[in-house]
């Protein structure tokens, strides 16, 4: 049984009924009082009828409440029923009927919302004390017996309902957040496939054109590409899987190779920065990923739709005007510029979300020389600078070695 729910099953169901009734068992006093030799006819068939009229408003409220959407005349009716039953049948018979009055101080505070039960639970504490009042052999300790269970029970149960509320909104948040976090995961997967298979594919649909061309007058080249064709189609298909398993960290120089082959594949002369090439102390894994990721869409983009001859790759460092530091990878080509709309595809907006995610952002549009398409890539860095290369660490034997 969770707290806030509605029960599942049959015994969570049979549960919760044994919690609310249980409390019945306060009623023991009246129902004693009532089953005592000598007491009138009229008096019990009075308060065994008022009693039962009692406790079915009671446990309607309460099972209403927990199970059903509570409408507005039950909510307001039933407890003004058992707040005159409480006082009738407390005035007319002895004072050990004076308990309903804590019942009834209970289904107030669960059933209203606390703008009015903060009200109506001293309001039916102060009907219990004026009809408490006229029986002079309990004055002396009915306060305590009836008064302060009364009131304070009615505020422990104003407690325990906003209990029961947020403990809701906590398992709709939980269940928001799980989803939030399927839809993330589920983004992801869909941006490194396409990453992913929109590269290779590039390549080997462009392999299997040249392969094409080369047939029948020219074997050995054709089955040259063919081979490549199988090795990009493997490695596709690890990428796929470590993609999926979400392990998959893609390196600057790595994606470096690929990105010159199949460039120099779809006949785009290609010219590096050296320092693509190099090893980065200053970048941590994540940022290096989303730099290659950014190679990767880049080159992809420059093979499917710019129609270029020549593809320039630079990898500096520059610092912004809020006195950031950040590497910035950028891609040149010469080929047909950025579309009219100048709307993201899903490779880019992809890419966006990924360069977003590691602090940094994505600039696009005409290249600087007015013609092709300019890709720029940043990422904040707080480490050592472009180039800084690891100190060759010395031994004792290489310093006194003479060589």
């Amino acid at each position: 049984m969770r707290i806030g729910q509605a029960p599942r099953n049959r015994r969570q169901a049979v549960g919760k009924t044994l919690w609310v009734g249980i409390w019945l068992l306060y009623l023991a006093g009246p129902v004693g009082r009532l089953l005592q030799p000598g007491v009138p006819t009229a008096e019990r068939v009075w308060g065994g009828l008022g009693l039962t009229l009692f406790v079915l408003s009671y446990l309607v409220l309460v099972f209403r409440h927990m199970w059903r959407k509570m409408t507005v005349p039950l909510q307001y009716g039933a407890p003004a029923l058992m707040l005159a039953l409480a006082t009738a049948l407390s005035w007319t018979l002895d004072f050990s009927w004076l308990v309903l009055f804590i019942f009834t101080s209970v289904a107030t505070a669960v059933v209203l919302p606390w703008r009015q039960s903060r009200w109506t639970i001293p309001l039916v504490t102060a009907v219990l004390l004026a009809v408490g009042a006229r029986y002079p052999e309990i004055r002396g300790y009915y306060l305590f017996a009836y008064g302060l269970p009364a009131l304070g029970t009615g505020f422990i149960m104003v407690g325990v309902q906003h209990l029961i509320h947020t403990t809701t909104e906590l398992r709709a948040a939980r269940e928001e957040v799980a989803r939030l976090a399927a839809n993330d995961e589920r983004l992801r997967l869909a941006r490194d496939l396409h990453d992913l298979l929109g590269h290779s594919l590039s390549l080997i649909t462009l392999k299997s054109e040249l392969a094409g061309r080369m047939l029948p007058d020219r074997p050995t080249d054709a089955a040259r590409q063919i081979a490549d064709i199988e090795q990009v189609s493997r490695q596709a298909l690890v990428d796929v899987r470590e993609a999926v398993t979400g392990y998959r960290r893609p390196r600057l120089a790595v994606e470096l190779a690929g990105a010159r082959a199949a460039l120099r594949t779809a006949g785009v002369e290609v010219s590096a920065d050296p320092a693509l090439e190099s090893e980065y102390r200053g970048l941590a894994p994540d940022e290096e990923g989303a730099l290659a990721w950014a190679l990767r869409e880049a080159a992809t983009n420059v093979i499917r739709h710019s129609g270029a001859r020549h593809c320039e790759l630079l990898l500096t460092e520059e610092w912004e005007a809020d006195e950031r530091r950040y590497l910035c990878l950028t891609v040149l080509d010469d080929g047909a510029g950025p579309p009219r709309t100048q709307h993201d595809g899903n490779g880019l907006s992809g890419l966006r979300e990924r360069l977003t995610r590691a602090g940094g952002r994505l600039e696009t549009g005409p290249a600087p020389r007015g013609r092709g398409f300019a890709l720029r890539a940043r990422i904040p860095l707080t480490a050592a600078p472009l180039g800084a290369a690891a100190a060759p660490e010395t031994s004792p034997e290489s310093v006194n070695d003479p060589a």
